[in-house]
């Protein structure tokens, strides 16, 4: 079989692709004084207190207890650990 010739009509040449430009950087913004209470409430640090949340280990001891003092069986062991960690959660908020 007799191989293909390629002429130079065939070549195509594609155009130089331009190049890529670096995005703009963010600009800084001057912040100035709020102007109303409620919009220098909105920007202060928040400062109050958050409670320890109770740990696994106190979570799952209180479920278990109340598995233990529903006779050791039935109930559901998701709904015990939320009752318990809810009930944990309030005594550390009080």
């Amino acid at each position: 079989m007799p191989s293909k010739r390629v002429s130079e009509k065939d070549i195509v040449v594609s155009a130089a692709v331009p190049a890529r430009h670096k995005p703009a950087t963010a600009k800084r913004v001057k912040r100035t004084a709020p102007s109303s209470p409620i919009a220098a409430a909105a920007e202060a640090p928040i400062t109050q207190r958050v409670p320890d949340a109770p740990s696994q280990e106190q979570i799952a001891s209180l479920a278990y207890s109340y598995w233990v003092a529903r006779g050791s069986r039935g109930g559901s062991p998701e709904e015990d650990w939320l009752r318990a960690e809810q009930e944990l959660l309030a005594t550390s908020i009080a």
